[in-house]
């Protein structure tokens, strides 16, 4: 039973390998010319590079992870609605609940998408610099022998890239892994923080789902800090530039387009009021000019599509014979 399930986590690894040791090992040519190949320069900028890939690529899903996040925050009245109606009857309540879910197009585990996505990308790198610096003459994916003990020995401020916390009795590789982990845990729980008292409506803040967000808030940092002590310093890169990246995502979408009924939404009201009477311009009180135009860039779309689709009467022989 053991082989089977070592079978199929190579199977699901394997390809992990490759993908990310060739993303390593393209950005480690540009940084390891600039820096030279065996500097932890380079292989650090190397994995904030493959950090960055990664999350370029992840947008799509975090676009989806905001929308059903908004949904989830929109329907806490349904769902209280609900839990009054069928609160006697868990069964019925949970088949209500679903089918508003369905509904609305909401996913209510959908702001745990990117960390799970992320968990095979993060034992991949994990297991590369474990090899590189336990076996180098056994690489994985697209790196050699060479790039493995250039990788497993490269050090950076003081620490080599595969150095954790627990591995080492160097004062001064402690003190970059515990900057680090605390780094890491605190860029987490800012994250969620930042989605629970800007982008929340007063309604979403008690219930299951602020259930979920509290638990969220509180756990995840203390998960990552209890297991960062034994992650190698490259691994730390690459968890806490993940996290400023959504921090600075977030911030970025909640600021421009905030849930209706927050406070990130009131502020961008009052900044779009504030807007518009620098330009001399009186937009609606409760509307922003933004969101005007939006609406009416909408009408006009709908109008045009409704024209196209709209076809002549038909006419008789001799009507069409009239001049």
């Amino acid at each position: 039973m053991l082989d089977f399930f070592q079978s199929i986590g190579g199977f699901i690894m394997t390809p992990l390998y490759y993908v990310i040791s060739a993303i390593l090992v393209g950005f480690h040519k540009v940084w390891g010319a600039a820096f030279g190949p065996e500097t932890g320069v380079a292989w650090v900028l190397s994995i904030i590079c493959l950090t960055l890939v990664i999350r370029i690529l992840l947008i799509p899903l975090f676009v989806k992870q905001i929308k059903s996040s908004r949904n989830m925050q929109l329907i806490q009245p349904k769902v209280k609605e609900l839990q009054k109606k069928y609160g006697h009857d868990r069964e019925k309540l949970a088949q209500e609940t679903m089918a508003l879910y369905k509904e609305t197009g909401t996913n209510p585990f959908a702001s745990c998408l990117p960390i799970i996505l992320q968990m095979p990308i993060f034992l991949a790198l994990f297991r590369l610099i474990d090899q590189a610096a336990k076996k180098p003459g056994s690489p994985k994916g697209l790196m050699t022998e060479q790039l493995n003990r250039q990788f497993g020995d490269a050090v950076f401020l003081g620490a080599k890239i595969s150095d954790t916390f627990l591995s080492t009795d160097l004062i001064g590789v402690r003190i970059l892994a515990a900057v680090l982990v605390l780094s890491m845990t605190a860029t987490t729980f800012l994250t969620q923080r930042q989605l629970m008292s800007k982008n929340m409506p007063a309604d979403a803040l008690s219930g299951p789902y602020a259930q979920q967000q509290k638990l969220l808030l509180y756990v995840l940092p203390l998960v990552f800090a209890v297991g960062g002590i034994a992650f190698p310093v490259g691994v730390l890169f690459y968890w806490t530039t993940s996290n400023l990246w959504t921090m600075g995502q977030q911030f970025y979408v909640i600021r421009n387009n905030p849930a209706p009924g927050t406070p990130a939404f009131k502020a961008k009201q009052d900044r779009d009021k504030a807007k518009a009477a620098r330009k001399g311009v009186k937009p609606d009180a409760e509307v922003s000019q933004e969101d005007l135009d939006a609406a009416e860039a909408a009408r006009v779309e709908q109008e045009r599509r409704t024209a196209q689709r709209q076809q002549p009467k038909r006419q008789t022989r001799s009507q069409r014979k009239k001049p």
